[in-house]
């Protein structure tokens, strides 16, 4: 067992002595909303927007963005669940900003070990063979965060499974203060029609 399963399974231990009446939470959460944001570890989306377990969906990927399988879970979060008010919240230092598809394509062709990035950019080990099956993905990366965050919540609110009246709500974490910083050209586009 590694040492990361251990701390894991301590953590979880310690977790279940103090579970208390957590099992009685009801499965729609208690806040009626969902936030779709990055998976980044710096990222707490319970301390930064205020949750408590059962109180809202967290729906979370590489950058935030609104790939189909996230508009997927907004979708069950609505019609499954009762969610009335979504945030798509990017973040400032995003990883999906240091590379692009075509990076990200050679990188895999190189290999499938785990690359490293410096001053110069990111580089690949090229040991142990890669794929050439990265090259046909759309890796959603980023170059401006309030125009990916726009594009998503455009992405998002234009989808035929989508209700209009859900309000769709932009925001860019920054890393560096913990604000939470309104991109109000995205919000504006997002609103009820």
């Amino acid at each position: 067992m590694s040492k990361v399963v251990k701390e894991v399974m301590s953590a979880n231990a310690d977790y279940v002595a103090g579970f208390g009446d957590k099992g009685d939470l009801p499965m729609p959460p208690a806040r009626q909303f969902a936030i779709l944001t990055c998976m980044d570890a710096r990222l707490d989306p319970a301390k930064y927007a205020g949750l408590a377990e059962g109180d809202a969906h967290v729906i979370r990927n590489a950058g935030g963005r609104a790939s189909d399988d996230a508009i997927r879970s907004l979708v069950i979060s609505y019609k499954l669940l009762g969610t009335k008010e979504w945030f798509v919240i990017h973040h400032t230092d995003c990883g999906m900003e240091t590379f692009t598809n075509e990076v990200m394509g050679e990188l895999l062709s190189g290999s499938l070990k785990t690359s490293s990035v410096d001053s110069a950019g990111w580089h690949d080990s090229h040991s142990g063979g890669g794929t050439s099956d990265g090259k046909y993905i759309n890796w959603l990366p980023i170059s401006c965060q309030e125009q990916s965050v726009l594009e998503d919540v455009k992405r998002i609110k234009s989808n035929s499974m989508v209700p209009r009246d859900i309000p769709i709500y932009g925001y860019i974490y920054d890393c560096k203060s913990g604000n939470l910083v309104e991109v109000l050209e995205a919000t504006e586009a997002g609103k009820v029609s």
